[in-house]
């Protein structure tokens, strides 16, 4: 019997393949909203928040530790993410977790780009940042240090 190639996502095993799909077409999400940018350069500004599951960095003080783990369920297409941010009349997008950057964001941000959104992300840039972000929020982390790719791209240092 061939062994069959399997990538781990939190203790749930989801084929390679598929795997590959997820990093394109799909993004794991925790939650998302509408509400006010409440810190930073933004403050105040009307905003439709995309939270990713996944992180790399797990800082105790977390305040939305239910952010680290990924699920196979909390997948949703790029599509469905889109229609939700048009639905709700933003057009500014936040892109937080969790660590954003874990993932290719390219997909997400060239479609929000093609209806004249901007796409703002919150990251402790423990990763290279993959997509043309309009502005960048460092976070770092003593845990886990950013990558030297990152620091050109800051916009906001928090």
């Amino acid at each position: 019997m061939p062994i069959k190639e399997e990538w781990m996502i939190e203790e749930i095993y989801i084929p390679l393949e598929e795997a590959v799909l997820h990093e394109k077409a799909v993004l794991p999400v925790m939650e998302q909203f509408y509400t006010l940018q409440g810190e930073g350069a933004w403050t105040g500004t009307a905003s439709y928040f995309i939270r990713l599951a996944g992180c790399d960095v797990g800082c105790h003080w977390c305040d939305v530790k239910e952010s680290w783990s990924v699920q196979a369920k909390q997948y949703v297409s790029c599509e469905e993410l889109l229609a939700k941010v048009i639905a709700s009349g933003s057009h500014h997008v936040v892109i937080t977790g969790g660590e954003p950057t874990l993932y290719d964001l390219s997909t997400l941000v060239d479609m929000l780009h093609a209806h004249d959104l901007q796409v703002h992300i919150e990251t402790a840039g423990t990763n290279v940042l993959r997509g043309a972000i309009d502005w960048v929020c460092l976070s770092p982390k003593k845990f886990k240090q950013p990558v030297p790719e990152i620091y050109p791209l800051v916009d906001e240092l928090k």
